[in-house]
Parts: structure tokens; C-alpha cells; sequence
């Protein structure tokens, strides 16, 4: 293993082009050993990856988040057996964790420790519902949400960073730890952690789209938040233009310095690097044990009412506006116009995890969801037959899998999306190399899965078309375009992505990066 030269464009933009597919949790391992001699890893997030929740029986059971985020981060935790911090909201969270808030998480052949941290209810209303995602959420993503911002949600996600900054502080062994700070919830983190361990390693990712300078101008936090991110050694996004739009709001709103080729920023006597590293998947995970495919699809069709000759499409989005759920279930409707032959014999299922519920915006969303499925299938369904299923309710990672593995077609619609991780996980699940992944060009994910037909969800016409390309495509199309996806995610796991961001911190601290990752 060696360091790469961190500003190469074909390694992430040429699949195969770095001949190192190979990235697993042992080479994960490796680079910490490298790079880091084996000091401590924390991982910073909001989201725990699950959660304990008390039965009315008097149990309790242990519910998995669904979530890209922690989709990508537990292998990491995994292999490097080190801490996550996150707010615990499960009903029985506190009461299975130890003294210091935390509890092990054992797996097969490692284990890592899990650290809650606790807010008041008022405080997670402020800091999650309010600054995070009544704000910052539609203020990232340009979806034609007015974002929200009050001054005393923007103390509360302060008061709450710096909260969850010390938790940080007190799980670090060492005085030079390798802290991931995870997302738009912690802008401030960063910063807090830099000022009580100087010599830590801060990696700050952000997994949703960053704001052009513009668009940031509107919060009148903007650039504290920058401030705040600017204490990481290293800010990684998911796509080059999000790398551009933070740069560019760096040199318009604060008295910093860009450096020649713009990997660096310098401000307030320290540097920090910036690049793009796309957020992946756990490639050996979950699908080989998984039931066969024939079966996935007998189950799925048995439980659905579904006939064994209806052609089945496949939604998985969090109950979210960013995600052109109201826009797929139109251009199924489209497509039933223009094709009545389809009519009985295709049935689209969207999986929609409900999400941010107290919220009005995804209230009204959940109600024009049920309300547009519902006309639909009175237009076009008969009796035993309805041409959208609306499953809004939480289903288990390995119910998903048996989905994807079951679905003819998989529609990413999103209308603006960081990365979007279902797309890949849909590839990840194909072990028989078939099925189509129909994918918004506004997704992170387009930049990478290129084999899969690329629409503007906002279409409708075209994205109907694109669902009927689909359900004519030859088994030796659909084999040729998935075993070009799954190269590409195969070779850019979710190993590689945080791999890739540990060797480039550490190189920025012995000033050896300077070439963009992008």
C-alpha cells in the first residue's frame, strides 16, 4: 500500500484506472496502521445507527436505522473497532448503555463502542427539527422549499455542537485522535474539537449538496458555519461542484486565503484541504446471504398480491420532498396512459421511511403522496390490481434487499441529492446481473453509475419513456449495463471512500497534498 497522488481525476472519474478494487476492511486497516499507527477513530453523527425501543410487552428490540449515512459508516466502525458518537432517541436507549452513556457493538469478528449523547426535547425541536432541517436542509437542496432560519435554533445547534464536541473529547484516548465529523448537523463541531485537541486529525464530510455562495448568502449564519468547518484538517463532498460552491463561498465570505490550485483554504493561522470523495457501500455486504433471487421475487409478489407475470418497479426514498416521489408516481401514470397494454401488468412499489414528521412540509408531503397513489390506481387499477403500492413505513435493511432483489426496474428519482446510496445498493443487491437502475441526473450518483439510464426527473414524459425502455430491455442489455455498475461500485466501496479521505488528511498535515481531488 502507498499513498496516491492525491489530486489524480481518473481515480474516481475511470473506474478501474487505480487497478486497487481490491479495498476491503482489512486494507482500511492498513491505512490506519500507515497512516495513523493505530490511534484512536471516532466517528461524529447525528444518526445512531440503531436504536433500542421498548415493546409493549415490557422487551425491548433493536431497531436498525435506515439511513446512507450509516449504510457507509458502519464498516468503517467495524474494521477500526473505534467510537461513534450520536443522539440517542431510542424509548429504551438509556437504559441498556453503561455509566459513561455507551455500550458495545460486537460483530463477527471486531466490535465498537457506541457513546449517546442526550438532549432535551426542546433542544433536539431547535437544533434538528428547526436551524437543521427547516434550514439547512432546503437551503442545500434546490428544491423550491423556503428555508427557515431563527436565531434561537441557530443557538440551540451551537449549544448542541459543542455538547456533542465534548462527548467527542471524552471518548478520545490520546490527545491526537482521528475524529469524522459526519454531515450538516455539525458545523460547529469541527472548530470545538480543534480547541480542545489541537493535535487531532478532523475530517468533516457533508453528504448533501453544498450552496453556491448566493444561495448561503440567505442564511445569517452562513459564516459561522464556515468558521466552524474550517477547524477539520480536511472538509470532504460528495461532487466536484460542491467542492467549487464551498471554495468559492470561503473567498467571498471570510478574510481567507485560497491557495493557487484551490485544494486549500487558510484562515485563522490553520490550513484546511478540500475534496471530493463520493460516498459508497460495503460491497461484500448483506446480498449473497440474502434469499436467491427467484425466491426474493415469489415472496415479494406473494406478500404484494402481486401476479408472477406483473413486471414490478421499485422505489426506496426516505418520505422526503428532495426525493420526486410525487414526480415518480406521475410518470407512472404517464406511462399507463401511453401504453395500456402495461395496464395490469406493471406495478410500481415505493418504500417510503417516514421522516422529520413533526415537520409541516413533510406532513403536507405524506398526504399528497397518498392522495396522488390513491387517484392513480382509481384511474387505472381494478379489482386485485393497483398500479402504485405505497408502503410509507419502515422496513429492516434486509426486507429492502429482498426488494431490490425481487424488482424489475429500480427508479432513483431524486430531484437533488448528494449522492444517493440506493442507487448502489441496488447494484450491490443484482448478484444475477440483471434489472435496470433508472437514475436522476441530479443525484450524486450519476456522476459514477453511467450504465444506468440517466433522467431529469422533473420529465415526466421522458422519465415514462425511460420505464418503458426498461421493460423492454433485453436480458443481454441489462447484463451488460449491470456488470458495468457493479465494477464501478465493487471497486469504489465504501473502504475506498473513507480510506481515501484518511491518506489525503494525512497528507495535507505533512503539506504533502496539493493537486485537487476532483
Amino acid at each position: 500500500m502507498h499513498a496516491r497522488g492525491p489530486g489524480s481525476t481518473t481515480i474516481r472519474n475511470a473506474p478501474g484506472s487505480h487497478g486497487s478494487s481490491a479495498w476491503d476492511a482489512e486494507t482500511l486497516q492498513h491505512v490506519l496502521a500507515t497512516f495513523y499507527r493505530g490511534r484512536a477513530v471516532i466517528v461524529l453523527s447525528n444518526r445512531e445507527p440503531f436504536q433500542h425501543e421498548e415493546t409493549p410487552g415490557g422487551g425491548i428490540v433493536v431497531k436498525r436505522s435506515a439511513s446512507g449515512l450509516v449504510t457507509a459508516l458502519e464498516p468503517l466502525m467495524r474494521a477500526c473497532s473505534g467510537v461513534w458518537v450520536a443522539h440517542g432517541v431510542g424509548s429504551a436507549d438509556r437504559v441498556v448503555v453503561d455509566r459513561r452513556d455507551g455500550l458495545d457493538v460486537p460483530s463477527s469478528n471486531s466490535s465498537y463502542r457506541l457513546r449517546r449523547v442526550w438532549l432535551e426535547r426542546h433542544e433536539a425541536h431547535q437544533y434538528y427539527d428547526g436551524f437543521a432541517n427547516e434550514g439547512l436542509w432546503p437551503l442545500c437542496h434546490r428544491v423550491h422549499v423556503q428555508p427557515i432560519f431563527r436565531s434561537s435554533d441557530f443557538s440551540t445547534y451551537r449549544t448542541v455542537n459543542l455538547r456533542f464536541a465534548q462527548a467527542v473529547c471524552e471518548e478520545a484516548t490520546g490527545d491526537r485522535p482521528t475524529v469524522l465529523v459526519q454531515d450538516y448537523h455539525f458545523a460547529i463541531a469541527p472548530r470545538a474539537i480543534r480547541e480542545r485537541l489541537p493535535l487531532s486529525t478532523i475530517i468533516a464530510f457533508w453528504h448533501i449538496p453544498w450552496p453556491s455562495p448566493r444561495d448561503l448568502a440567505i442564511c445569517p449564519f452562513g459564516p459561522q458555519l464556515l468558521e466552524g468547518l474550517l477547524g477539520s484538517t480536511l472538509v470532504g463532498f460528495q461532487t466536484p461542484d460542491d467542492c467549487r460552491n464551498f471554495i468559492d463561498c470561503v473567498d467571498q465570505l471570510l478574510d481567507a486565503r485560497v491557495d493557487e490550485n484551490r485544494t486549500t483554504l487558510s484562515w485563522a493561522g490553520r490550513s484546511t484541504a478540500v475534496g471530493c470523495y463520493p460516498v459508497s457501500v460495503d460491497w461484500n455486504q448483506a446480498p449473497d446471504q440474502s434469499p436467491p433471487i427467484e425466491t426474493c421475487r415469489r415472496s415479494v409478489r406473494r406478500q404484494l398480491g402481486v401476479p408472477p407475470d406483473v413486471r414490478l418497479g421499485l422505489g426506496v426514498d426516505r418520505l422526503d420532498y428532495t426525493k420526486g416521489i410525487r414526480e415518480k408516481f406521475l410518470a407512472v401514470e404517464e406511462l399507463l396512459e401511453r401504453r395500456p397494454d402495461l395496464q395490469g401488468h406493471f406495478v410500481l412499489v415505493q418504500i417510503a421511511e417516514p421522516s422529520r414528521e413533526v415537520l409541516a412540509a413533510y406532513q403536507a408531503l405524506r398526504v399528497s403522496l397518498r392522495e396522488t397513489a390513491e387517484r392513480i390506481n382509481i384511474r387505472f387499477g381494478r379489482r386485485g390490481y393497483r398500479p402504485i403500492i405505497l408502503l410509507d413505513a419502515h422496513h429492516e435493511p434486509a426486507d429492502v434487499c429482498r426488494f431490490m432483489r425481487a424488482a424489475d426496474v429500480c427508479y432513483v428519482g431524486s430531484l437533488h441529492d448528494g449522492m444517493n446510496l440506493v442507487a448502489k445498493e441496488f447494484v450491490r443487491a443484482r448478484t444475477d446481473e440483471r434489472g435496470v437502475l433508472i437514475l436522476s441526473r441530479f443525484a450524486g450518483a450519476a456522476r459514477e453509475l453511467t450504465a444506468a439510464l440517466i433522467v431529469n426527473p422533473y420529465a415526466i414524459d421522458a422519465v415514462a419513456d425511460a420505464l418503458a425502455a426498461a421493460l423492454q430491455m433485453t436480458d443481454e442489455e441489462q447484463s451488460t449495463r449491470m456488470r458495468r455498475l457493479r465494477s464501478v461500485v465493487a471497486e469504489f466501496s465504501t473502504y475506498r471512500w473513507a480510506g481515501e479521505m484518511l491518506m489525503d488528511a494525512a497528507m495535507t498535515e505533512v503539506g504533502h497534498r496539493s493537486e485537487p481531488v476532483w
